[in-house]
């Protein structure tokens, strides 16, 4: 039987033969495959620095330690994401506070993130949501109104571009974090990346990547010329990336745009015939975006087809289409429950957006025939 995951990576033998090429290389880790991989992505984006490491969730992490935060603070997100957008402001230490949805693209509101400040709040971190990008200039201009941070959680958005420019060009943020998990645009298996145009944040994110070590005599708090010498200034974790995923991250990078043009292609398919159905409403694209869409997401009225969301998957399944729902909203969670007191309720938008959603295949892979058969199976259960 035909098996149509929701998403799945694609590689090939130029993917496969970078691998091998380093894996008889003299470096395996920390060596000029990272550093070039760095500079490709600062190519790609525009952004003057870039710190790859062990996945996107480390990349989130340590964004917000390069901050230097201290004391009690909050950090704003949106409650439609993952949670390691939320959970890293936890390891931060700080408190995660959620401003409710768009009814359009499902990012965060930038008119409920007002709401939300108080004299505690130091960072906002705007998700990009299934590849959409967030109103930057308006959360922009938000946090220069009141001496905040952006972190933009573009995870889902790799080659995408607002108001032309390329996402991670940091135009309209602090740092912009990228995951390279295999089901996101490009995949180094795990990996993540810190993109930013200051060169503070980068020197302090290259510390903390490796323990907060600092080789560079220059750098050295006690100046000696000893060969062995080496400082620890921050603490700092082993969030290494190795030259072997950044070997299939280079390779991969080079046909991003071609992966990109053909998710669009597979949406634009989808559009078509799913926007004449009543029960069901499409993904929005605003004029001034260009989404790379990681995520084609409905929304579906469950009840106006006479069928559950459970029922429905479950239909799909049996015909080898795997959908997935993104995302049970993050203050919904135990942990947050438990600990923040969050409740049913406290962001209305973004519940009742997930009681709809769910997410169909999307992947560069899936042929025009995979493509009609999810059409036709959906059209079978909906219509």
């Amino acid at each position: 039987m035909k098996r149509i995951p929701y998403g799945k990576q694609y590689l090939d033998n130029d993917d496969i033969q970078s691998v091998v090429d380093v894996l008889n290389s003299d470096w395996l880790t920390c060596g000029p495959t990272v550093r070039e991989f760095e500079q490709r992505l600062c190519d790609y984006t525009g952004a003057k620095y870039a710190v790859v490491v062990s996945s996107g969730t480390a990349a989130l992490h340590l964004a917000i330690l390069s901050l230097g935060l201290s004391g009690k603070w909050e950090g704003i997100t949106s409650p439609n994401t993952f949670l390691a957008s939320a959970n890293a402001i936890i390891y931060g230490g700080g408190k995660p506070v959620f401003a409710d949805i768009s009814e359009d693209t499902y990012n965060i509101n930038h008119s409920e993130i007002d709401k939300q400040i108080n004299s505690n709040t130091k960072v906002i971190i705007p998700v990009d949501f299934a590849g959409h990008p967030a109103d930057m200039k308006e959360i922009y201009d938000i946090a220069k109104k009141n001496g905040l941070f952006i972190i933009r959680d573009a995870c889902h958005s790799i080659g995408s571009s607002y108001m032309g420019q390329k996402t991670g060009g940091c135009l309209y943020s602090d740092m912009t974090i990228f995951s390279f998990h295999p089901v996101k645009h490009i995949t180094t298996g795990e990996g993540g990346a810190i993109l930013t145009n200051n060169k503070k944040f980068y020197d302090k994110l290259i510390r903390l990547r490796n323990h907060g070590i600092v080789r560079n005599n220059d750098a050295f708090r006690f100046k000696n010329q000893w060969p062995w010498y080496y400082e620890m200034q921050d603490l700092g974790y082993n969030y290494r990336i190795t030259d072997i995923q950044c070997a299939l991250g280079l390779s991969q990078l080079k046909k991003l745009d071609a992966f990109v043009k053909r998710r669009r292609e597979i949406v634009s398919i989808y559009n078509k015939v799913f926007s004449g159905i009543d029960e069901v409403k499409i993904p929005t694209e605003k004029e001034n975006v260009f989404s790379s869409y990681h995520l084609y997401v409905l929304l579906i009225d469950f009840v106006g087809i006479g069928i559950n969301r459970v029922e429905f998957m479950e239909k799909l399944k049996e015909k080898g289409i795997l959908t997935q729902v993104h995302y049970i909203p993050v203050h919904l969670q135990p942990y947050y429950r438990d600990n923040f007191g969050y409740r049913d309720g406290n962001y209305p938008v973004a519940e009742e957006y997930y009681q709809k959603a769910i997410s169909l295949p999307l992947y560069p892979s899936m042929t025009d025939e995979d493509v009609e058969y999810v059409i036709k199976c959906l059209r079978e259960i909906i219509c």
